[in-house]
């Protein structure tokens, strides 16, 4: 590697770790001074509140990974475009593409430092910023779904709770379908379902089985029963923030065991887990646009260079959320909801390379 590439990859990588430094603690302070009431009010102890916050640094770098690399990749290049080093470059016979290349390769260390930050480091931040959240932040407010549960726990059995109280595990107007080679076989109700942990049994009120027989069903009613069931309670109510605090092998065996049941959340689930990959390659499309926009030395200077990226990071940030939120709230396919953004991104970069190596 020469003296160049060394040059522009220290420079890269020292600007993206100072930019983060730098507004990591705008962003804490930011968000204490928005929580420190709650946090009073709550008398949180100070060792949870540090916790709280080293969770949330890694939750907050890891949202904004791209948004601090694109802008810190225009800062420095914009620099070297006004004291015509860029220039010095590609007059010394070194080509536009090789130029590239030292950024190419400090995106490579940032993708990877993204990836492990995406299934390894993140989740665990995760469910420790949204537990502390629920628990102080927002009382009152459950972080499971737990009205209208409808699941298939099985390849033969459909359950549906109306309401279910995660205190005191107890659940309304219970019913079970049983189903084999598409046909009801039998159908069990209940006015309530408790889970007794103890016995590791559910224990139901106001029972009634009814059993479907040709010629005539039959009914099996009982004031109270304690029976076993293939389920449990955390299958019933997951977490709301589920999928954002599972490793990435825990995160597809839940998805596949959610698929199985017909959960509602699925769409939501696989987001999570294709931004584990998208996201390091935004590092790259990013990179290049960084680049391609800022290595030009305009008459405004280095402001006209930060105020495009800015408006280019501001677009990006806004298509990844509205496909986003349209794969979560319909049948929009969560792969190209991820995906979408990364292509059109990926057409832009290639379109500004050739255009900057002209």
């Amino acid at each position: 590697m020469k003296i160049l590439d060394w040059y522009i990859l220290k420079r890269y990588l020292f600007t993206f770790f100072m930019m983060l430094l730098l507004f990591i603690p705008i962003g804490i302070t930011v968000h204490l001074a928005e929580k420190i009431g709650k946090i009073l009010e709550n008398e949180v102890p100070f060792g949870e509140v540090m916790l709280y916050f080293w969770d949330f640094t890694i939750y907050f770098a890891h949202l904004l990974f791209p948004l601090f690399l694109f802008l810190s990749v225009i800062w420095f290049t914009s620099k070297l475009a006004n004291n015509t080093e860029v220039i010095a470059f590609l007059s010394s016979g070194v080509s536009f593409t090789r130029f590239l290349r030292p950024y190419l390769i400090g995106a490579f260390f940032v993708g990877i430092l993204s990836l492990v930050l995406g299934m390894y480091l993140a989740p665990k931040a995760s469910k420790g910023f949204n537990d502390f959240s629920y628990k102080y932040f927002r009382k009152g407010r459950s972080a499971v779904q737990n009205t209208n549960v409808f699941r298939q726990i099985n390849d033969n059995d459909i359950i549906y709770v109306s309401s279910f109280n995660i205190k005191n595990k107890e659940g309304r107007d219970f019913t079970l379908e049983h189903y084999k080679d598409n046909k009801l076989v039998y159908k069990e109700k209940a006015r309530t379902i408790k889970y007794i942990e103890k016995d590791s049994t559910y224990r139901l009120t106001d029972y009634v089985k009814r059993i479907v027989k040709e010629g005539a069903d039959s009914l099996e009613i009982v004031r109270r029963k304690d029976t076993l069931y293939a389920f449990d309670v955390d299958d019933l109510t997951p977490v709301i923030y589920a999928a954002e605090i599972k490793q990435y092998s825990e995160l597809k065996s839940f998805i596949d065991k959610e698929e199985a049941r017909g959960s509602s959340n699925v769409g939501r689930y696989k987001l999570v887990l294709y931004r584990k990959w998208s996201l390091p390659v935004s590092v790259f499309i990013l990179t290049i646009i960084a680049v391609a926009v800022s290595s030009i030395k305009r008459r405004g200077g280095m402001g006209v260079n930060l105020a495009v990226g800015i408006c280019i990071a501001m677009v990006f940030v806004f298509f990844d959320k509205i496909f986003g939120v349209m794969a979560e709230q319909s049948d929009f396919p969560p792969l190209i909801a991820v995906w979408f953004p990364n292509v059109i991104f990926g057409i832009l970069a290639i379109y500004l390379l050739i255009k900057a190596k002209r």
